[in-house]
């Protein structure tokens, strides 16, 4: 009716158990009108594809899509729209332009620190999954790259594209993001206003989208590829003062309904005859009959005394257009007669509006079922190395496969000659030069490495084209039997479900796909684009390690394009490996650990072992929200 469209984000991942209520949330959202369903979850977007196959669905950011593949992928499966992820250059977003999909793309608001969907500190450390909504903002509590000193190393300060909305949409960009989550009224109506005369050519005021919220100013970084310092960020005092002081003028740009177009009235009021007013707007129109006039002992009804009971539309979304009249003489008609027939008019027209503004959508019944997961204990072993210095001092005969990162695979291939059947590739989880990527991985394959792990779905698209053997990754969020039946369409040999399912979920898997699951290591909590050691102190002082406010430590792990924040404690279940039950492998991930460590490490999960020091069991047995 206000000329908008409504597109519901049910971008969360689901467990088996939630399924059902996640399609019948679908179903319920194609019935009232919805245009299009925001979605992350592979297993749930094949269901609703399935049960609505001509809704809109658009993949969300929390996909991880940062590259023209992924977009093409994103099409391929039937997607109509990908929303960007918020790390790109201008020159990334163009190019993901020209992937033949309408393209999304955040312009203000909030900026994570880890890339969208690839964040799991706050369910690491609270349970509470940022991949189901309930991100508890971890990394705005005091990280520090310094060890008890009181920083926020990793909070950045809000993204803002305004002043770029005409170039973005030069570029291809279909639609515009704002981020106002938790937001008030007054912040939503000061970004949009802004945004929307970006759009239109006008002028905007940067001042107030200052003032009415930001952590010490905006910054534009990854858009202009200056990943710096600079972008980060904490909301200090003077930033809620300014707040206060625009507030109540910001108050004002939603007090009105926006209208939408002008209406036109015609109405006749004949002797002995029930007054009819008829009201048309764009192409709808509608006609309701009132009272029979009076005959006027004073002032009759005329033109100007029905255009002014007409015009009274200060509640609607409608502006005063017009009017045509036929009055005979010597009639009269009250002022409340003719607000009836103004009011029941604008009903019937709202009502036609809706009628015909509303999509019709097929749903089809869906039936959620899943073979019986069969099987028992894991079978195979594999490891995750960051260079190929150890392999020939690892017992790699009880190990099936190894991962091992594209560049060391690159750069050491004849050194590792022996050991390609069993080696997996593993490509970049954030990718700046796929096209340097997919060269290498070409290459790669024509030297007879012919396996590939997929952290996203870029390289499942890349993985095709070059005819790889596909193998998921844990950055695939994996959390349900239906996710395992699209991995297995799209020709995946097998996945590593997610880390933030419990054992007792993992074993309840359907037989879809075969599966496994991280058993050791230092789990990732986040794929960050702008390093904090990097952006603090600089990598000539770099130790690799990141402390938060009770001294604990972590390492980060880095690409040079991206870097990974890793968890305090080590992940430890190799005195546990009877609970892990319907997984036909684990996955082994090492970062600083001697061959020696290694070799003990395997050999612990290979016949069982026990903890030393500090560890932690993940979310193996708490689970998350």
């Amino acid at each position: 009716m206000r000329n908008v469209k409504v597109h519901r984000a049910i971008n969360t991942l689901v467990f088996d158990d939630q399924l059902e209520v996640a399609l019948k949330a679908a179903e319920f959202s194609a019935k009232i009108g919805i245009d299009a369903l925001i979605i992350q979850d592979l297993g749930l977007f094949s269901l609703i594809k399935s049960a609505i196959p001509n809704m809109p669905l658009h993949a969300s950011t929390q996909m991880t899509i940062h590259t023209k593949e992924g977009a093409l992928f994103a099409k391929s499966v039937g997607f109509s729209r990908a929303v960007a992820a918020r790390e790109l250059s201008y020159e990334q977003i163009s190019e993901i332009c020209k992937s033949g999909i309408e393209i999304e793309a955040f312009v203000h608001g909030a900026l994570c620190m880890c890339v969208s969907g690839q964040c799991y500190m706050s369910a690491m450390i609270g349970s509470r999954s940022a991949n189901r909504g309930l991100c508890a903002q971890a990394c705005r509590l005091p990280f520090s790259v310094i060890k008890g000193a009181d920083r926020n190393d990793l909070s950045l300060k809000d993204m803002s594209l305004v002043s770029y909305i005409s170039e973005l949409s030069e570029a291809g960009v279909t639609s515009f993001k704002i981020e106002g989550r938790m937001k008030r009224p007054e912040y939503v109506a000061a970004a949009v206003t802004a945004c929307r005369n970006a759009a239109d050519g006008k002028n905007f005021n940067t001042n107030d989208l200052q003032s009415v919220f930001s952590r010490g100013g905006f910054t534009e970084g990854y858009y202009k590829n200056v990943i710096d310092k600079s972008m980060f960020g904490v909301r200090g005092k003077e930033d809620v003062l300014s707040s206060n002081d625009v507030i109540p003028r910001l108050k004002e740009l939603y007090q009105k309904d926006n209208k939408i177009g002008n209406i036109q009235f015609e109405i006749s009021i004949k002797k002995g005859m029930p007054t009819v007013l008829s009201a048309e707007y764009d192409e709808i129109s509608v006609s309701v009959e009132g009272e029979i006039p009076q005959t006027a002992l004073n002032r009759p009804t005329d033109r100007e005394a029905v255009e002014k009971q007409l015009s009274k539309l200060g509640d609607t979304v409608y502006e005063f257009g017009g009017l045509k009249c036929d009055i005979d003489d010597g009639v009269m008609l009250p002022a409340s007669a003719l607000n009836n027939l103004r009011r029941r008019a604008i009903q019937e027209l709202d009502s036609e509006q809706l009628v015909l503004f509303k999509p019709n959508y097929t749903i089809c019944k869906q039936d959620i079922s899943f073979p019986k997961n069969q099987k028992g204990k894991f079978h195979e072993i594999r490891i995750e190395l960051d260079n190929v210095a150890y392999l020939d001092k690892i017992d790699t005969d009880k190990v099936g496969k190894i991962i091992l990162p594209l560049n060391e695979v690159f750069e050491n291939h004849k050194l590792i000659e022996k050991y390609k059947e069993k080696i997996i590739i593993s490509s970049p989880r954030f990718m700046t030069d796929e096209k340097k990527t997919a060269e290498r991985l070409e290459q790669l394959k024509n030297l007879g490495f012919n396996k590939l792990l997929c952290q996203n779905v870029s390289h499942i698209s890349i993985g095709k084209k070059l005819s790889y053997e596909l193998y998921g990754g844990y950055g695939l969020n994996m959390l349900n039997s239906y996710s395992l039946k699209a991995l297995s369409e799209q020709g995946l040999k097998d996945t590593c479900v997610s880390f933030e399912m419990k054992l007792s979920q993992i074993s309840e898997l359907s037989g879809f796909l075969s599966f496994g699951i991280i058993a050791y290591g230092r789990l990732p909590l986040m794929l960050v684009r702008n390093c904090p050691i990097k952006s603090q102190i600089g990598c000539k002082d770099c130790k690799k390690s990141l402390f938060d406010r009770t001294g604990r430590e972590f390492k980060l792990n880095c690409d040079k394009i991206s870097s990974e924040i890793l968890n305090s404690e080590i992940l430890y279940m190799a005195d546990r490996l009877d609970e892990i039950k319907g997984a036909d492998f684990i996955i082994l991930k090492f970062y600083d650990e001697t061959y020696g460590q290694i070799n003990k490490i395997i050999d612990e999960y290979s016949h069982g072992g026990a903890p030393a020091g500090k560890f932690t069991r993940g979310l193996y047995y708490r689970g998350i929200k």
